[in-house]
């Protein structure tokens, strides 16, 4: 599935582009003259460290833009869950990054289109995007489900 706009082509990510993904990342979270040490931890409990790219763009699920030069200009990460919260089958968006509020928009629009698309019941998406000024009205809702966690690491 490839999707083209305004020379942005949509596509779904391989794991051939992890290191571009990550590149693009590093440059729109971070400055060069950063301190490496403190960098180095954020990106360790980051959604967009290596390991988790690879994980996310191995299932076929996530997205990337690229523009007329092949350089990133957003990508989402996701994954299916099955039989989560009484529902066969639900598209998991972990992270979602872009250049701009359009790209934003699209990425988040494609998750949409392709979870309705293979029949999915919903798709959960970090409240972070519910809050932007997307371009397109797409249907939000709240989720009621209120839940706990049990720590298990340090």
């Amino acid at each position: 599935m490839n999707i083209t706009n305004e020379e942005v082509t949509y596509r779904i990510a391989q794991l051939s582009d992890v290191e571009a993904v990550y590149n693009f990342e590093m440059k729109q979270k971070f400055a060069a003259d950063d301190d490496e040490m403190e960098t180095m931890m954020a990106v360790w409990s980051s959604s967009f460290r290596k390991e988790a790219l690879e994980h996310y763009f191995k299932l076929g699920w996530s997205f990337i833009g690229s523009n007329s030069k092949n350089e990133v200009v957003g990508f989402f990460m996701g994954q299916p869950l099955l039989f989560f919260d009484a529902q066969t089958q639900t598209l998991w968006i972990e992270y979602v990054s872009a250049k701009n509020l359009t790209i934003t928009t699209e990425l988040v629009d494609i998750a949409y289109r392709l979870a309705r698309e293979k029949h999915f019941q919903r798709v959960l998406v970090p409240e972070s995007i519910q809050g932007l000024n997307l371009e397109k009205v797409l249907p939000f809702q709240k989720w009621d489900r209120t839940t706990s966690l049990l720590k298990t690491t340090k």
